[in-house]
């Protein structure tokens, strides 16, 4: 039988974060963002969870062609717009909306043979500094585009860089709000942090939405909010099982390193999971873990394959034991993947994306 580590994926938890979503900003349309394969839960996944909004929204062209496959015939944006001038064929013949960041995408669409104008999303850099057109020159990428017969309707595009933290959002609205001042088009400001904290501002909430990691029962402001404060559930739970039992005197160590040495008598388990299946190596001791029903914590170095952990709380703990590593046990307790991912020095994002491929999907 194959290794017993599953990662169990939950459409049903993306169709309730979705409605979460939707009650925090009732009147803006939900680009649902399933970039980097949908956050780890696969395209095919996300789109039977998440197929009730209004969009989709992702980086590749390849997981685009995957959604057309399925059979979305709704709107698809990349979040990146196209990498060169060919990829606007593409665009053409998948109907893709696609976001324009500098001005060599403008020089390209000028240039692109098309018979179906594209709608384009014009993005400005409001202080995130990734990407965008400068303030100053916004304005003009936005006559540019207007000018061009390739370019149907343009649809004004920011992103935040501190929606989760004391900072806020009030600077670069100010900035977007300049920027965009009586230019015509649609809106769309908010990702998961801005809309859950500040959606119930129309003007923020605006036209469109991209939650991204809401959708996937994480908290993009853990620890000031749990993801069960914003009413989340996880969609992926990974889940294993015990391979063996040990018992450590006094002095004992376990794992490479000997970095956790026992102070007493104990019950150590050994968990079917490593850094190959994508548990992060930099876990250190005391990162939560259930053992059945009962949370503990994990002892020393996680090896490739194998990870251990204190069965002092699980005194019934044997060999086959179910383990949750985060999201759900099978009876439904509960393991938020941000405690996890705060305990190893992480983010929940990373987890979610870092699964391996090698851990069965279910």
């Amino acid at each position: 039988m194959p290794r017993p580590i599953r990662l169990h994926l939950h459409p049903d938890a993306l169709r309730k974060n979705l409605l979460q979503v939707r009650a925090r900003v009732p009147d803006a349309r939900v680009w649902a963002v399933i970039k980097a394969n949908a956050y780890g839960h696969g395209v095919a996944t996300a789109y039977e969870g998440l197929r009730a909004a209004e969009g989709f929204a992702l980086l590749d062209l390849h997981e685009a062609e995957a959604l057309r496959g399925l059979g979305w015939r709704g709107p698809i944006l990349l979040l990146e717009g196209v990498f060169e001038a060919r990829d606007l064929e593409i665009c053409s013949r998948l109907d893709l909306w696609h976001t324009v960041h500098r001005s060599e995408q403008i020089d390209w669409l000028s240039r692109h043979k098309t018979q179906q104008a594209h709608r384009v999303y014009l993005k400005l850099n409001s202080g995130m500094n990734r990407l965008g057109f400068a303030p100053e020159t916004y304005r003009t990428a936005w006559t540019r585009l207007n000018s061009l017969p390739q370019v149907e309707e343009i649809t004004h595009l920011t992103h935040f860089s501190d929606a989760d933290g004391p900072r806020g959002i009030a600077h670069q609205c100010a900035l977007f709000a300049e920027a965009t001042r009586d230019l015509p088009g649609e809106r769309s400001l908010c990702n998961s942090a801005a809309l859950l904290r500040h959606g119930a501002d129309p003007a923020v909430a605006a036209d469109w939405v991209r939650p991204g990691i809401a959708l996937y029962g994480g908290s993009p402001d853990f620890p000031e909010h749990r993801a069960a404060d914003w009413g989340l559930s996880p969609a992926m739970s990974l889940r294993s099982e015990l391979l063996a039992v040990q018992s450590l005197q006094a002095g004992e160590t376990v794992g490479y390193g000997s970095t956790f040495v026992a102070t007493a008598p104990m019950r150590v388990g050994i968990v079917a999971c490593g850094y190959a299946d994508g548990y992060p190596r930099h876990a250190a001791t005391g990162t939560p873990i259930l053992v059945g029903e009962s949370r503990t914590r994990t002892l020393g170095r996680v090896s490739m394959d194998m990870l251990a952990v204190d069965l002092d709380p699980c005194p019934d703990a044997v060999p086959g034991s179910p383990v949750t590593l985060w999201g759900e046990s099978a009876n439904g307790t509960r393991l938020d993947i941000d405690d996890v991912a705060h305990a190893a020095g992480t983010v929940g994002y990373e987890l979610m994306c870092a699964v391996a491929p090698r851990v069965t999907r279910v």
